[in-house]
């Protein structure tokens, strides 16, 4: 098998104007933000964010002008408020509502190579009313109705974990989140890793039939936290939010660009 490994550069290269980019990771764990800082230099834009969170850096690439389009179940920064630049610049983003379930099951639509995936879910709630794309369905068999949510299929998917070979067999460690599910669904998925190392031990999250790029990125999603490599680095994360109070998003970006490109080989 070939060896996958490229810089970050070479990996945001794979990115298209108006892509569908699943990020993977949680609120604020494991999230890939030497990737999303990699992706903001590009200035490629119109994107659509897809995540089962969204946060610290997705905040970071609505507030860069990267994205035009949120696809996501929750969008901020836990204990430490709301994410400020999402908060500010709503009303400028198509917002698709979507719930756990309702991406869950776009993404196990799409690894079943069908165009939905049926359930029971939304009945009863007003989400039908601001979702027209999602149809309910009769059961041919009992004649239930059922919501049937539309397949996901993003474009590219941006997994960082813990360890992965030159080929793309990583394992995760503690929450997965849904990053399994949008490595395999993704057109093109690329893994951002910890440590490159000859053999994988553990519970295996990717396979290399299914990655198209690896990258070395030590510490590649500080300042959330990776674990057990590091904690949420949390003074960060308030001098990130204080920044955007005081109008001072443009600064803030600009130092965070200057953190300097990990990944290289």
């Amino acid at each position: 098998m070939s060896d996958k490994v490229v810089t970050l550069s070479e990996a945001v290269g794979l990115v298209e104007p108006g892509d569908t980019i699943a990020l993977g990771g949680m609120t604020l764990y494991r999230r890939p933000v030497a990737f999303a800082r990699e992706l903001i230099r590009s200035r490629v834009k119109d994107l659509t964010l897809l995540a089962l969170t969204a946060g610290y850096e997705s905040d970071l690439l609505v507030g860069a002008g990267s994205v035009r389009r949120v696809r996501t179940c929750y969008f901020g920064l836990e204990i430490f408020g709301l994410a400020p630049m999402f908060t500010k610049k709503a009303r400028d983003l198509e917002i698709i509502e979507e719930t756990e379930v309702s991406l869950a099951l776009g993404l196990r639509a799409a690894l079943s190579g069908i165009g939905f995936q049926p359930a029971r879910a939304w009945q009863g709630t007003d989400l039908l009313k601001v979702r027209p794309d999602v149809k309910t369905i009769s059961c041919p068999y009992t004649g239930e109705r059922y919501v049937a949510f539309p397949a996901i299929k993003p474009d590219v998917a941006v997994i960082h974990v813990q360890e992965s070979d030159c080929q793309g067999t990583a394992i995760l460690k503690g929450n997965l989140a849904l990053d399994r599910e949008m490595a395999l669904a993704a057109k093109q998925t690329i893994i951002t890793t910890e440590r490159l190392v000859e053999e994988v031990e553990g519970q295996i999250a990717t396979f290399p039939s299914r990655v198209d790029a690896v990258v070395l990125a030590p510490k590649g999603a500080y300042p959330t936290s990776c674990y057990p490599y590091y904690r949420l680095a949390s003074q960060e994360v308030l001098d990130y939010v204080d920044a955007c109070s005081r109008g001072e998003f443009e600064e803030y970006l600009a130092r965070f660009l200057d953190g300097g490109e990990v990944g290289e080989r």
